[in-house]
């Protein structure tokens, strides 16, 4: 594209920190190419220029975490905690992830077009995270905002602990967490799912029969001390 900087760093040739002072020292519009990236933990980290980053294979923990700003496209695999306290941008994963993606991300886009692992979007806090199979066990704990869009199945214990966030499954829940209710969609609701697909190009939800689950609210007027129970 003309006018735009081409830039390739290599994991074989550069440490994680040269490579993310590098990346820090780039100005808004650059496209990036990290090359064998091994598997190599917290690449593209605490980033807030715009930047177009491509991650060409299979990548450790911590990708894209602390950004504001960038689009991350990783054509591989991730390990834990991919787009951890995200503040905005986009982070795209082109197979499957590990345990707690998008974790306490505050704005963004996450999309995973495999698998998520357990705990997908656990104390989510504004940002969005959008999973094209299926998510584990306890996606959603804590999510105090924001959305997240599970296109195939949730394991276990979905949305546990949920505050304000919304959830929506398109295919089947193997259970509810505490505090967690499965509501009626509104037209809004649909129009939502709708939207949040066709952004992540998930092609295969139908968002008119989607799950929608939110929280019940009674644990913020959780009372520890009364009848001893939970």
């Amino acid at each position: 594209m003309a006018g735009v900087t081409a830039v390739e760093l290599s994991c074989a040739e550069l440490s994680v920190r040269e490579l993310n002072e590098a990346l820090r020292q780039l100005p808004d519009g650059t496209a990036v190419r990290i090359t064998q990236p091994r598997g190599r933990h917290n690449l593209a980290v605490g980033l807030s220029a715009r930047l177009d980053i491509t991650i060409a294979g299979n990548a450790g923990y911590f990708i894209g975490a602390l950004c504001d700003g960038p689009r991350i496209d990783v054509h591989g695999f991730v390990g834990w905690s991919v787009g951890e306290n995200l503040m905005s941008g986009t982070i795209r994963v082109r197979g499957n992830a590990s345990e707690c993606s998008g974790a306490s991300a505050r704005g963004g886009l996450i999309v995973i077009e495999g698998d998520a692992s357990s705990r997908a979007g656990i104390s989510l806090k504004g940002g969005t995270v959008a999973v094209a199979g299926d998510a584990g066990h306890m996606s959603g704990f804590m999510a105090q905002a924001g959305t997240i869009l599970v296109g195939g199945d949730a394991g276990p214990s979905l949305g546990d602990s949920l505050y304000e966030a919304v959830i929506y499954v398109g295919g089947k829940i193997a259970s509810l967490g505490s505090d967690a209710q499965v509501e009626e969609l509104t037209e809004q609701d649909v129009r939502t799912a709708a939207d949040l697909a066709s952004l992540a190009g998930f092609s295969h939800i139908s968002p008119e029969n989607v799950t929608k689950v939110a929280s019940a609210r009674n644990l913020y007027r959780f009372d520890a001390l009364k009848d001893q129970r939970y």
